[in-house]
């Protein structure tokens, strides 16, 4: 454990990520636990994130880098695009940007960019961008994990073509998608009204809206892993995540759920260097160690 405490003490450092030997390991499937092989050849960890408007992305991103703050906006050369702080422009035009907080630069992120409304050319684009960046020899490049939000407000709507056709058609090769199940805490305010809607009195509803929303859950994750599932390239995992505009909220359970759907040792050391202030991350990576 005392190796784990040397590991995360700098988590920024940067090193040029331009590794042959760890390259080789990585395309070949072998772990390549040595820190400085890891950090010479991924500086940075990358997700793509998918999701309708107002599925809670962004929020999702603050809360992972610990701030309220917003990404800034980079071009595919470095050059700054735009700075979101000002909440002057929410949507984010290119898939290639990079979103970076200032609060966490070790991750990079980008957005999908609105191929979930229905544009046939955005889901190209998209399944472009996932190709190129899963597989491309430019380690420093490469995506390592995709985040597919879905929020449970529209849980009457949850799984629509978008949904279906992504997992259906897009080849994400050996780069996990994990669903996350965005605004869980909502549930409870949509199970009071349901059971208002049936008659019940107030008192009654709210005694009765926890577990009737753990009801709701359970039901809309059971149906998105009846029809996910049974997709082509199904999501290598599930995550409810609840809060994600409070301080508490938690997102170790999303971390904990890419780390394990990674598929080398080195990515999933990656990412604990990079979430270095996550105590119980860390701990549970060493101990399945």
């Amino acid at each position: 454990m005392d190796a784990w405490y040397a590991l995360i003490g700098s988590n920024t450092a940067s090193i040029p990520a331009d590794t042959a030997a760890v390259a080789s390991d990585l395309e070949a499937g072998k772990p390549a636990l040595n820190q400085n092989d890891v950090r010479a050849s991924f500086t940075r960890f990358r997700i793509l994130i998918v999701g309708r408007a107002n599925s809670g992305k962004t929020t999702v991103l603050q809360r992972v880098c610990n701030t309220t703050a917003w990404p800034q906006v980079y071009d595919s050369t470095g050059q700054k695009v735009y700075d979101l702080n000002a909440r002057v422009q929410r949507g984010y035009h290119d898939i290639s940007h990079e979103l970076v907080f200032s609060s966490n630069p070790g991750f990079i992120f980008h957005d999908s960019c609105g191929f979930e409304a229905g544009s046939e050319e955005e889901f190209e684009q998209m399944k472009r961008f996932v190709l190129e960046r899963a597989t491309t020899p430019k380690l420093a490049e490469r995506i390592h994990a995709i985040w597919y939000c879905i929020s449970v407000t529209d849980h009457k709507r949850s799984i629509l073509a978008a949904e279906e056709k992504f997992f259906a058609e897009c080849d994400t090769k050996h780069v996990p998608v994990i669903v996350l199940f965005t605004k869980a805490d909502v549930l409870n305010d949509i199970a009071f009204n349901e059971l208002r809607n049936q008659n019940m009195s107030i008192k009654t509803a709210k005694k009765e809206m926890y577990s009737h929303g753990v009801k709701l859950m359970d039901d809309l994750q059971e149906y998105i892993h009846l029809v996910l599932d049974k997709c082509q390239f199904p999501p290598k995992g599930y995550v409810q995540l609840a809060e994600m505009n409070k301080k508490k909220g938690d997102t170790t359970p999303l971390l904990q759920c890419t780390t394990n759907a990674l598929d080398t040792q080195s990515l999933q050391m990656l990412l604990v260097i990079t979430q270095a202030r996550n105590m119980e991350l860390i701990v549970e990576w060493a101990v399945k160690r």
